[in-house]
């Protein structure tokens, strides 16, 4: 196929210029970007080339390529299989051994200045990494050659973001992610089981627009896919709220579309847009179809998040039997006991002040301090002249003053009976 294009690639492939600018308002919302994105979304891909992917299978049971060609979007499938350029994927070759690792060294060393990679599957390191080879080498080292030439390695799928299933349990093969082998190359994970083929396509129409990945949180998964959590988008909400659940399968509940918390639902834990995009032309998803989330976008879900069936953990390890609705439960009485004992200080509090009033009426009535009577009385105080003493007089002339410090002479008997009056030797 002649490389003119991303767009004349899909003109060939019989879209229309419509179908087109419905495409790339469709990725614009994927992105949970505004409307006004999509033009540019548009331009981006009518002036740009091919591009080049290299898909390397490692340890997984193949299910996100299975989801990409039973996709039921057709924009989605031939986004991948004629407007993408994908140089080697095994499951899209026509050739085997030898002339297979002929096809993914050519693409390496054909595109110097990049390629996309993108790992399915765990990665183990047991046995040397005897456990999954790839052309006689271990898959390991495979993916490190692969991610060292790409402008950007993708991870897709819960096995290759964090081992998945095959790191379950003892984790006999040593499997893990694919992070650990890219160092500090670009990196994004697509977590999943399996992936959403839309999820997928909207990271790489993002790196086509804006030649860059989009924003990612700290496992490397994309904000606009993993940024909010399922159970606060899901259909089945409102009826968690109203605390109607299905507590058997088929049950009156169950049929009714009531929430499946107790039956094992993993949203109120699960960061994931499921309830968004879903699966089958976007019109279900497990949830809504009567199966409980399973929480494969979690880290280590397999170990984290099983059995399927079983209730969420409790959040007290000390507590095993205590859920999260119980915990919620407490805290919403916990709050209602304290609206209660506020309401209680607060009926308290308006008692004593009515008493303090009932107080104070009483008091003026009875002309204390308030009434009329008092308040004249106090103004007339006020008025009155204030007298401020003058200074001592001053000694008559001829008698001196005692020194500071020197005691004045305490008077006789003689002299205090002249002087006393009433006496009769004062009268004489």
């Amino acid at each position: 196929m002649q490389d003119d294009g991303l767009y004349a690639a899909l003109v060939r492939r019989g879209m229309t210029r419509r179908s087109f600018l419905q495409f790339s308002a469709a990725m614009a919302a994927a992105l949970a970007l505004p409307a006004a994105h999509a033009p540019r979304i548009a331009a981006a891909v009518e002036a740009s080339k091919r591009l080049p992917v290299v898909w390397i299978r490692a340890q997984s049971c193949g299910g996100n390529t299975e989801a990409l060609l039973r996709s039921a979007s057709p924009d989605t499938v031939a986004l991948f299989l004629d407007v993408l350029d994908i140089r080697y994927h095994d499951a899209f070759l026509g050739v085997s051994g030898g002339d297979a690792q002929l096809a993914l060294t050519s693409a390496m060393d054909l595109f110097p200045n990049g390629y996309l990679a993108v790992v399915e599957g765990s990665v183990p390191d047991g046995a040397s990494g005897g456990y999954c080879l790839l052309g006689g080498r271990p898959a390991a080292d495979v993916v490190r050659d692969v991610a060292a030439g790409a402008i950007a390695t993708i991870a897709v799928g819960s096995c290759a973001c964090d081992g998945g299933a095959p790191a379950a349990g003892d984790n006999s093969t040593q499997a893990r992610g694919v992070r650990d082998l890219v160092g500090g190359a670009p990196y994004m994970a697509l977590p999943g089981c399996p992936v959403n083929p839309v999820n997928l396509a909207s990271v790489i129409v993002h790196y086509i627009a804006y030649n860059q990945l989009p924003p990612a949180d700290l496992a490397g998964r994309p904000l606009f896919a993993y940024g909010n959590l399922i159970h606060n988008q899901c259909e089945r909400r409102p009826h968690f709220e109203f605390g109607e659940y299905a507590l058997e399968w088929g049950d009156e509940g169950a049929q009714k579309g009531w929430c499946l918390y107790k039956l094992g639902c993993k949203g109120p834990e699960t960061m994931g847009n499921c309830p968004t995009v879903r699966y089958g032309e976007q019109v279900s998803w497990n949830v809504r179809a009567g199966h409980g989330c399973v929480g494969c976008m979690t880290p280590s879900f397999w170990n984290e998040m099983g059995p399927a069936y079983r209730r969420l953990p409790s959040p007290v390890p000390f507590l095993p039997n205590l859920t999260v609705d119980v915990v919620g439960g407490a805290l919403l009485g916990g709050i209602a006991g304290v609206t209660g004992v506020h309401a209680v200080g607060m009926g308290a509090r308006f008692k004593r002040r009515r008493m303090i009033a009932a107080r104070e009426r009483a008091s003026v009535a009875a002309g204390g301090p308030g009434s009329p009577r008092a308040e004249a009385g106090s103004r007339a105080a006020s008025a009155a002249p204030v007298i401020v003493p003058g200074p001592p007089p001053a000694p008559a002339p001829g008698i001196a003053e005692p020194a500071p410090g020197i005691a004045e002479p305490a008077p006789s008997a003689d002299a205090a009976a002249v002087i006393a009056p009433g006496s009769d030797t004062g009268e004489r």
